[in-house]
């Protein structure tokens, strides 16, 4: 028979991995058991090694039953960033992320440049030489502007090299 809360099966010889790294008596209603099982040690370790048992003991029996699993989840992603990166942590891995997402915004925006850049081109070659004889578009009318009619302007020194050579 499954205990309500906790998952674990009652007279449980097996402590969760909490008690087992504490070398404690794991009770039925322990707090660590439904959110550290037995087959997961490293998780607690970590957990533990961050925050101390002391304290999360406190945080969890500080919170209502349905937010725990948030908790427990978050301070796992926690400690397992301060394991990986003892001075940023998890401020470390989002500063890295949004470095990611810049590099590839500007990467985004000179992809867009250098699309309108050849519209551009296209366009003016178009207007040089006409449309062709075979082209549906002979019926539009011939002072319909092209969307993208315009100059780009680009700081190369800011992107090195010329995108366009």
């Amino acid at each position: 028979m499954m205990k309500e809360g906790g998952g674990r099966k009652q007279g449980a010889a097996s402590p969760c991995a909490a008690c087992k790294l504490l070398r404690r008596r794991c009770a039925q209603d322990c707090v660590f058991a439904p959110y550290f099982p037995a087959d997961e040690p490293q998780k607690f370790a970590n957990v533990h090694k961050v925050f101390g048992a002391s304290n999360v003991n406190k945080m969890l029996q500080d919170l209502p039953m349905h937010q725990r699993g948030d908790a427990v989840s978050s301070m796992v992603y926690e400690a397992n960033a301060r394991v990986r990166d003892p001075v940023y942590g998890c401020v470390g891995a989002i500063s890295s992320l949004q470095q990611q997402i810049d590099v590839l915004q500007t990467q985004l925006a000179l992809a867009q440049a250098e699309v309108a850049h050849l519209r551009v081109r296209q366009n003016r070659c178009f207007s040089i030489h006409g449309p062709r004889p075979t082209s549906p578009t002979n019926t539009l009318d011939s002072h319909v502007k092209p969307i993208f009619d315009m100059d780009m302007v680009v700081d190369q020194a800011s992107y090195g090299s010329s995108m366009w050579s």
